[in-house]
């Protein structure tokens, strides 16, 4: 089994280098390649990925901002892995956590595997953050009948060819929901493991917004009134 982890970024030059350093050094159980998206970054970005000699890191750019879904679009056109998981280059995500995804695809009992947070004091930069992500999540369990914990995990793993049957559209940080709610239509449940988190300050770059959350809550309701695939 190969897994390709695929990164995005955009004006990430303080956390890059760490986040590069922290990603490639993890002991995987498996094959990994590191697929890295500069999403049009006005900073040093393209620099230091240009300084990382490793051969299991690709490296492509956007010549403009495209938004996360259109950076992991990037990202999983060019990716070789029979597996794939998302890790941000803000280090608010740990890799290390990346195997306990693993866990349960490699023993068999899972094909979609998400990375559940539990916040407290040091995982939410605010009491209203949390409380959006918690209520995102909701919506989505009350529109289709599941009982998922952490819909907007950047850690979600599944098959590479199951996210590009998905058709993600979302450019923005909207894909979260679009992913989330064509694989619960497709009664696709995620399996949950959970993670460290450690969530940085809207001055140390946070970027999400409370735009994002009712974007979100629109996907969701979009995707639920829509027919279910059919089956082959």
């Amino acid at each position: 089994m190969k897994l390709s982890i695929l990164m995005p970024v955009y004006n990430e030059e303080a956390r890059l280098g760490e986040a590069l350093k922290q990603a490639l050094a993890v002991d995987y159980p498996c094959e990994i390649e590191l697929v890295v998206v500069n999403d049009g970054s006005k900073d040093r970005t393209a620099e230091i990925l240009d300084t990382c000699d490793d051969p299991r890191l690709q490296a492509f750019h956007h010549a403009k901002n495209a938004g996360k879904g259109a950076a992991i679009r990037t990202a999983v056109e060019s990716a070789t892995g029979d597996y794939m998981v998302i890790l941000d280059a803000d280090l608010e995500y740990d890799p290390k956590d990346i195997p306990k995804l693993l866990g349960p695809v490699l023993d068999g009992r899972a094909k979609v595997v998400y990375g559940n947070r539990s916040f407290g004091g040091h995982a939410a930069f605010s009491f209203w953050y949390v409380m959006g992500n918690k209520g995102v999540t909701l919506f989505a369990n009350v529109l289709f009948n599941s009982y998922i914990g952490d819909l907007e995990t950047c850690f979600k793993l599944m098959p590479l060819e199951l996210y590009r049957s998905l058709n993600i559209k979302s450019k923005g940080f909207g894909m979260e929901a679009e992913v989330t709610g064509k694989l619960l239509r497709r009664k696709n449940r995620p399996y949950e493991v959970p993670i460290s988190y450690t969530a940085r300050t809207r001055e140390e770059g946070k970027k999400i917004t409370a735009m994002d959350g009712i974007e979100a809550l629109l996907i969701l309701m979009r995707e639920r009134l829509r027919p279910a695939p059919k089956q082959n």
